[in-house]
């Protein structure tokens, strides 16, 4: 035992969930960070450089191995924290992925990318937070964080004055256009989730959100300099609110989507 809170986040060896492990030990309190990513060696590169870059902290980071579309790789994750620790005190299901461009770009069929979408984002991630949950009611202070996408609101998506709703041209077939239906669906499908989770945890003390981080230039199914040229920014925002929902500034708002844009609350 660290004798620090432990907390737990996917793919965490770049993004937003390396900058969420960073703004975590960067910070004044102390945590043990399981830097989990898809590749152990790429996860290890991302420790050493956080701890070159933070030699004083007096936090520590563990890099793991986990693909959550894996179920033997999971539970090997959980057999190794399990021996190790014994429990969590935060579980980030950070790991998401989106294929629709590998439609566009001829890659993947339809069907492939959705199934694939909805595995990761979505299939995955509830077959990893149901197999950490023995661990994650075991801390004293659980919480339990998902991160979603500003573009999963049905709200927004249904409102003819949002920018992300265009209506193309009668006709068929119709003109490509920046819709990343899989992934949103997904993400939408990920809110539910959450939302049943904090229900089931409701008398257990665990705090569970949906994290939007906003429209951030990462790496996920796009070019990151195109995504800056549109005004996206820098994933160091999504990941600096991560760490403020870990240490208890959206404690009001449990159960629902918050964002770090706006008036902290996303809609429906």
């Amino acid at each position: 035992m660290t004798g620090k809170d432990i907390v737990l986040i996917t793919g965490a060896n770049q993004g937003i969930g390396f900058e969420a492990v960073k703004a975590l030990i960067a910070s004044s309190v102390s945590y043990h960070v399981l830097l989990c990513g898809r590749s152990l060696e790429r996860a290890k590169e991302a420790v050493e450089s956080l701890q070159s870059a933070y030699p004083d902290s007096d936090s520590t980071i563990e890099a793991l191995q986990v693909d959550i579309t894996d179920d033997d790789s999971i539970s090997n994750l959980f057999s190794q924290v399990q021996s190790s620790y014994g429990k969590i005190d935060v579980l980030i299901n950070n790991a998401g992925a989106s294929f629709d461009h590998e439609v566009a770009a001829g890659n993947l069929t339809i069907r492939e990318a959705w199934n694939k979408a909805y595995d990761v984002n979505v299939s995955g991630t509830q077959v990893m937070t149901h197999t950490f949950m023995p661990l994650l009611i075991k801390s004293s202070n659980p919480r339990l964080l998902f991160v979603t996408s500003g573009l999963s609101s049905l709200s927004r998506a249904s409102d003819p004055d949002s920018p992300r709703y265009t209506v193309p041209p009668a006709g068929w077939p119709k003109p490509p256009g920046p819709s990343f239906i899989a992934y949103r669906s997904s993400k939408t499908a990920l809110n539910m989730l959450m939302l049943d989770w904090a229900r089931i945890l409701k008398n257990d003390g665990v705090k569970v959100w949906c994290i939007s981080p906003g429209f951030l230039a990462t790496n996920l199914g796009e070019n990151r300099e195109m995504l800056k040229k549109l005004g996206a920014g820098e994933p160091s925002i999504g990941g600096e609110f991560i760490r403020d929902v870990v240490q208890g500034k959206q404690d009001e708002h449990v159960g629902k989507v918050v964002s770090s844009f706006g008036d902290g609350l996303q809609p429906w």
